[in-house]
Protein backbone atom coordinates (compact mmCIF):
# COMPACT_ATOMS: atom_id res chain seq x y z
CA UNK A 1 0.00 0.00 0.00
CA UNK A 2 1.73 3.47 -0.94
CA UNK A 3 1.75 5.92 1.78
CA UNK A 4 1.45 9.47 2.11
CA UNK A 5 2.23 9.39 6.21
CA UNK A 6 3.66 7.34 8.36
CA UNK A 7 5.46 7.15 11.77
CA UNK A 8 7.30 4.13 13.55
CA UNK A 9 7.00 4.12 17.31
CA UNK A 10 7.14 7.73 17.47
CA UNK A 11 7.61 9.15 21.17
CA UNK A 12 7.50 12.74 22.60
CA UNK A 13 6.50 12.75 26.47
CA UNK A 14 5.58 15.49 28.82
CA UNK A 15 6.01 16.07 32.38
CA UNK A 16 3.58 15.03 34.01
CA UNK A 17 3.54 11.88 31.34
CA UNK A 18 1.35 13.52 28.83
CA UNK A 19 2.35 13.33 24.60
CA UNK A 20 2.79 10.64 21.99
CA UNK A 21 3.47 6.97 23.16
CA UNK A 22 4.99 4.43 20.51
CA UNK A 23 2.38 6.34 17.30
CA UNK A 24 2.51 3.98 14.35
CA UNK A 25 0.18 6.02 11.56
CA UNK A 26 -0.37 4.63 7.90
CA UNK A 27 -2.19 6.93 6.15
CA UNK A 28 -2.99 6.04 2.51
CA UNK A 29 -2.10 8.38 -0.52
CA UNK A 30 -5.19 9.96 -1.58
CA UNK A 31 -7.39 9.06 1.80
CA UNK A 32 -9.09 11.32 3.86
CA UNK A 33 -7.88 10.00 7.21
CA UNK A 34 -9.85 11.39 10.20
CA UNK A 35 -7.71 11.68 13.20
CA UNK A 36 -9.68 11.40 16.44
CA UNK A 37 -9.57 11.54 20.22
CA UNK A 38 -10.59 13.31 23.16
CA UNK A 39 -9.20 16.59 24.20
CA UNK A 40 -5.77 16.03 25.38
CA UNK A 41 -5.34 12.85 23.63
CA UNK A 42 -2.06 13.84 21.63
CA UNK A 43 -3.48 15.16 18.72
CA UNK A 44 -1.93 18.47 18.69
CA UNK A 45 1.06 17.11 19.61
CA UNK A 46 0.86 14.54 16.86
CA UNK A 47 0.39 17.19 13.94
CA UNK A 48 3.48 19.18 15.69
CA UNK A 49 5.61 16.44 14.92
CA UNK A 50 4.66 15.47 12.20
CA UNK A 51 5.04 19.15 10.68
CA UNK A 52 8.37 19.46 12.55
CA UNK A 53 7.78 22.00 14.83
CA UNK A 54 8.52 19.78 17.84
CA UNK A 55 11.26 17.14 17.85
CA UNK A 56 10.19 13.60 18.62
CA UNK A 57 12.09 11.63 21.84
CA UNK A 58 12.05 8.67 19.31
CA UNK A 59 10.97 7.02 16.54
CA UNK A 60 10.36 7.91 12.71
CA UNK A 61 8.57 10.05 10.43
CA UNK A 62 8.35 9.44 6.89
CA UNK A 63 6.43 12.09 4.87
CA UNK A 64 5.40 11.56 1.22
CA UNK A 65 7.74 8.56 0.91
CA UNK A 66 10.95 11.01 2.75
CA UNK A 67 11.92 10.73 6.14
CA UNK A 68 11.59 13.61 8.29
CA UNK A 69 14.58 14.73 10.43
CA UNK A 70 16.40 17.75 11.46
CA UNK A 71 18.67 17.49 8.46
CA UNK A 72 16.41 16.41 6.02
CA UNK A 73 13.11 19.13 6.38
CA UNK A 74 13.16 19.79 2.51
CA UNK A 75 9.83 17.48 2.27
CA UNK A 76 7.96 19.63 4.87
CA UNK A 77 7.73 22.29 1.37
CA UNK A 78 5.12 19.87 -0.45
CA UNK A 79 2.92 19.49 3.11
CA UNK A 80 -0.02 22.27 3.77
CA UNK A 81 -0.89 22.70 7.22
CA UNK A 82 -3.37 24.35 9.02
CA UNK A 83 -3.06 23.97 12.92
CA UNK A 84 -5.34 25.01 14.95
CA UNK A 85 -6.70 28.85 13.88
CA UNK A 86 -4.90 30.44 10.88
CA UNK A 87 -2.98 33.14 11.11
CA UNK A 88 -4.09 36.44 9.12
CA UNK A 89 -3.98 40.18 8.43
CA UNK A 90 -7.63 41.36 9.78
CA UNK A 91 -6.71 44.81 8.46
CA UNK A 92 -5.91 43.15 5.25
CA UNK A 93 -7.73 41.99 2.51
CA UNK A 94 -8.12 38.28 1.02
CA UNK A 95 -5.91 38.88 -1.43
CA UNK A 96 -2.92 40.61 0.42
CA UNK A 97 -3.42 38.02 2.75
CA UNK A 98 -2.18 35.18 -0.10
CA UNK A 99 0.08 37.06 -1.73
CA UNK A 100 2.52 38.12 1.58
CA UNK A 101 3.23 34.50 2.10
CA UNK A 102 2.91 33.81 -1.90
CA UNK A 103 6.14 35.80 -1.81
CA UNK A 104 7.76 34.40 1.44
CA UNK A 105 7.24 31.62 -1.04
CA UNK A 106 9.07 32.62 -4.15
CA UNK A 107 5.80 31.52 -6.11
CA UNK A 108 4.25 32.72 -9.30
CA UNK A 109 2.05 35.69 -8.53
CA UNK A 110 -0.85 33.94 -10.59
CA UNK A 111 -1.09 31.46 -8.33
CA UNK A 112 -2.92 33.91 -6.15
CA UNK A 113 -5.64 34.17 -7.72
CA UNK A 114 -5.26 30.67 -8.69
CA UNK A 115 -6.25 29.31 -5.34
CA UNK A 116 -8.97 32.29 -4.55
CA UNK A 117 -10.96 30.52 -7.44
CA UNK A 118 -10.05 26.97 -5.68
CA UNK A 119 -11.01 28.19 -2.36
CA UNK A 120 -14.41 29.74 -3.85
CA UNK A 121 -12.90 33.68 -2.60
CA UNK A 122 -12.46 35.26 -5.72
CA UNK A 123 -15.78 37.40 -5.26
CA UNK A 124 -14.12 38.63 -1.81
CA UNK A 125 -10.56 38.85 -2.61
CA UNK A 126 -10.56 42.70 -2.11
CA UNK A 127 -12.58 42.50 1.74
CA UNK A 128 -10.54 42.88 4.38
CA UNK A 129 -10.50 39.98 6.57
CA UNK A 130 -11.99 41.43 9.74
CA UNK A 131 -15.10 41.33 7.43
CA UNK A 132 -15.10 37.83 6.81
CA UNK A 133 -17.06 35.30 8.74
CA UNK A 134 -15.45 32.72 10.59
CA UNK A 135 -16.02 30.18 7.71
CA UNK A 136 -14.72 32.57 5.05
CA UNK A 137 -11.32 32.96 7.36
CA UNK A 138 -11.12 29.46 7.34
CA UNK A 139 -11.11 28.60 4.01
CA UNK A 140 -8.59 31.43 3.54
CA UNK A 141 -6.32 29.26 6.06
CA UNK A 142 -6.61 26.53 3.80
CA UNK A 143 -6.03 28.70 1.02
CA UNK A 144 -2.78 29.91 2.65
CA UNK A 145 -2.13 26.00 2.98
CA UNK A 146 -2.80 25.29 -0.36
CA UNK A 147 -0.30 28.01 -2.20
CA UNK A 148 2.59 25.80 -2.77
CA UNK A 149 0.67 22.75 -4.07
CA UNK A 150 0.92 20.46 -1.85
CA UNK A 151 0.20 16.47 -2.05
CA UNK A 152 -0.54 16.15 1.57
CA UNK A 153 -2.45 18.66 4.08
CA UNK A 154 -2.54 18.46 7.46
CA UNK A 155 -5.76 20.28 9.35
CA UNK A 156 -6.14 20.87 13.23
CA UNK A 157 -9.73 21.29 13.85
CA UNK A 158 -10.55 23.05 11.00
CA UNK A 159 -14.60 22.72 12.41
CA UNK A 160 -13.66 24.74 15.28
CA UNK A 161 -16.35 27.43 16.21
CA UNK A 162 -18.32 27.12 12.59
CA UNK A 163 -22.26 26.73 12.57
CA UNK A 164 -23.74 23.78 11.60
CA UNK A 165 -24.26 25.27 8.00
CA UNK A 166 -20.86 26.27 7.65
CA UNK A 167 -19.60 22.82 8.86
CA UNK A 168 -21.46 21.44 5.98
CA UNK A 169 -19.69 23.69 3.95
CA UNK A 170 -16.39 23.26 4.69
CA UNK A 171 -16.96 19.27 4.60
CA UNK A 172 -18.39 20.01 0.41
CA UNK A 173 -15.13 22.19 -0.15
CA UNK A 174 -12.93 19.60 1.63
CA UNK A 175 -14.04 16.56 -0.55
CA UNK A 176 -14.30 18.54 -3.45
CA UNK A 177 -10.61 19.55 -2.98
CA UNK A 178 -9.30 16.25 -2.11
CA UNK A 179 -10.92 15.41 -5.16
CA UNK A 180 -9.77 17.65 -7.63
CA UNK A 181 -6.21 18.09 -6.31
CA UNK A 182 -4.95 14.73 -5.36
CA UNK A 183 -4.60 15.20 -1.88
CA UNK A 184 -4.24 13.38 0.72
CA UNK A 185 -5.97 14.89 3.56
CA UNK A 186 -4.98 14.11 7.57
CA UNK A 187 -7.79 16.05 9.19
CA UNK A 188 -7.64 16.04 13.26
CA UNK A 189 -11.42 16.61 14.62
CA UNK A 190 -13.41 15.94 17.44
CA UNK A 191 -16.52 16.50 15.41
CA UNK A 192 -17.40 12.54 15.21
CA UNK A 193 -20.34 13.35 13.04
CA UNK A 194 -18.57 14.97 10.29
CA UNK A 195 -15.89 12.89 10.03
CA UNK A 196 -17.87 10.18 9.35
CA UNK A 197 -19.71 11.97 6.94
CA UNK A 198 -16.20 12.82 5.49
CA UNK A 199 -13.73 10.30 6.16
CA UNK A 200 -12.43 7.50 4.33
CA UNK A 201 -9.78 6.16 6.87
CA UNK A 202 -10.05 6.61 11.11
CA UNK A 203 -7.32 6.69 13.55
CA UNK A 204 -8.50 6.55 17.21
CA UNK A 205 -6.33 7.73 20.09
CA UNK A 206 -6.57 8.14 23.81
CA UNK A 207 -4.55 8.37 25.86
CA UNK A 208 -1.49 9.25 23.53
CA UNK A 209 -1.80 5.73 22.13
CA UNK A 210 -3.47 4.88 18.84
CA UNK A 211 -6.81 2.46 19.87
CA UNK A 212 -7.65 2.11 16.19
CA UNK A 213 -6.64 2.26 12.64
CA UNK A 214 -8.03 1.33 9.53
CA UNK A 215 -11.07 2.05 7.05
CA UNK A 216 -14.35 3.47 8.48
CA UNK A 217 -15.92 0.36 7.41
CA UNK A 218 -13.62 -2.08 9.33
CA UNK A 219 -14.33 0.22 12.46
CA UNK A 220 -18.04 -0.48 11.94
CA UNK A 221 -17.53 -3.62 11.22
CA UNK A 222 -15.93 -4.11 15.20
CA UNK A 223 -19.58 -3.56 16.70
CA UNK A 224 -22.93 -5.53 16.35
CA UNK A 225 -26.06 -3.01 16.30
CA UNK A 226 -27.61 -1.94 19.40
CA UNK A 227 -31.12 -2.64 20.48
CA UNK A 228 -33.30 0.17 21.73
CA UNK A 229 -36.35 -1.34 23.30
CA UNK A 230 -39.35 0.72 24.78
CA UNK A 231 -41.91 -0.75 27.14
CA UNK A 232 -44.35 -0.35 30.16
CA UNK A 233 -42.36 -1.85 32.27
CA UNK A 234 -38.75 -1.30 32.43
CA UNK A 235 -37.34 -2.83 35.40
CA UNK A 236 -39.99 -6.01 35.56
CA UNK A 237 -38.54 -6.14 31.57
CA UNK A 238 -34.78 -6.15 33.02
CA UNK A 239 -35.47 -8.88 34.86
CA UNK A 240 -36.75 -10.62 31.73
CA UNK A 241 -33.86 -10.15 29.64
CA UNK A 242 -31.49 -10.67 32.38
CA UNK A 243 -33.12 -14.51 32.59
CA UNK A 244 -32.64 -14.89 28.60
CA UNK A 245 -29.12 -14.03 29.13
CA UNK A 246 -29.44 -10.66 27.92
CA UNK A 247 -27.39 -7.86 29.81
CA UNK A 248 -29.74 -4.49 29.60
CA UNK A 249 -29.43 -1.11 30.16
CA UNK A 250 -31.22 1.93 31.04
CA UNK A 251 -32.30 4.30 28.10
CA UNK A 252 -33.25 7.81 28.02
CA UNK A 253 -36.69 7.93 27.70
CA UNK A 254 -37.66 5.07 29.90
CA UNK A 255 -35.95 2.83 27.48
CA UNK A 256 -33.67 0.06 27.72
CA UNK A 257 -30.79 -0.75 25.19
CA UNK A 258 -28.63 -3.71 24.95
CA UNK A 259 -26.29 -5.97 22.30
CA UNK A 260 -28.93 -8.26 21.69
CA UNK A 261 -27.71 -12.19 21.81
CA UNK A 262 -30.97 -13.82 21.19
CA UNK A 263 -32.78 -13.07 18.28
CA UNK A 264 -34.85 -9.70 18.45
CA UNK A 265 -38.22 -12.17 17.45
CA UNK A 266 -37.51 -14.36 20.13
CA UNK A 267 -37.27 -11.50 22.71
CA UNK A 268 -40.29 -9.78 21.78
CA UNK A 269 -41.79 -13.13 22.22
CA UNK A 270 -40.67 -13.78 25.62
CA UNK A 271 -41.26 -9.77 26.99
CA UNK A 272 -45.04 -10.52 25.56
CA UNK A 273 -45.30 -13.60 27.19
CA UNK A 274 -44.59 -11.80 29.98
CA UNK A 275 -47.19 -9.78 29.95
CA UNK A 276 -44.92 -6.44 29.33
CA UNK A 277 -46.28 -3.97 26.58
CA UNK A 278 -43.41 -2.97 24.17
CA UNK A 279 -44.14 -0.11 22.41
CA UNK A 280 -40.68 0.19 20.42
CA UNK A 281 -38.17 -2.69 19.31
CA UNK A 282 -35.37 -1.38 16.77
CA UNK A 283 -32.03 -1.94 15.79
CA UNK A 284 -29.65 0.83 16.16
CA UNK A 285 -27.02 1.94 13.66
CA UNK A 286 -23.58 1.54 14.51
CA UNK A 287 -22.29 4.98 14.11
CA UNK A 288 -18.42 6.38 14.58
CA UNK A 289 -19.92 8.37 17.68
CA UNK A 290 -21.01 5.00 19.68
CA UNK A 291 -17.53 2.86 18.45
CA UNK A 292 -15.21 5.86 19.41
CA UNK A 293 -17.01 6.20 23.44
CA UNK A 294 -16.38 2.10 23.20
CA UNK A 295 -12.12 2.82 22.21
CA UNK A 296 -11.77 5.10 24.32
CA UNK A 297 -14.25 4.98 27.53
CA UNK A 298 -14.80 8.73 26.91
CA UNK A 299 -17.73 10.38 28.66
CA UNK A 300 -20.46 11.22 26.19
CA UNK A 301 -21.01 14.64 24.59
CA UNK A 302 -23.38 15.06 21.89
CA UNK A 303 -21.35 15.05 18.99
CA UNK A 304 -18.49 15.74 20.45
CA UNK A 305 -15.79 13.61 22.28
CA UNK A 306 -14.94 15.03 25.50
Amino acid sequence: MDLALQTHDLRRRFPGGHGVHGLDLAVPTGAIYGFLGPNGAGKTTTIRLLLGLLRPDAGEIELLGQPLTPDRRGVLARVGALVEHPSLYPHLDGRANLEVTRRLLGLPAARVDEVLERIGLAEHAGRRVRDYSLGMRQRLGIGLALLGKPKLLVLDEPGNGLDPAGTHELRRFLRELVASEGLTLFLSSHLLGEVEQLASHVGVLEGGRLRFQGTLASLRERARPGLLLRCDEPSRAIRVLVEAGEDPALAEGHGLRLQPRLPVAELNRRLVAAGIGVQHLAEEPVTLERLFFELTGAPVREGVAA
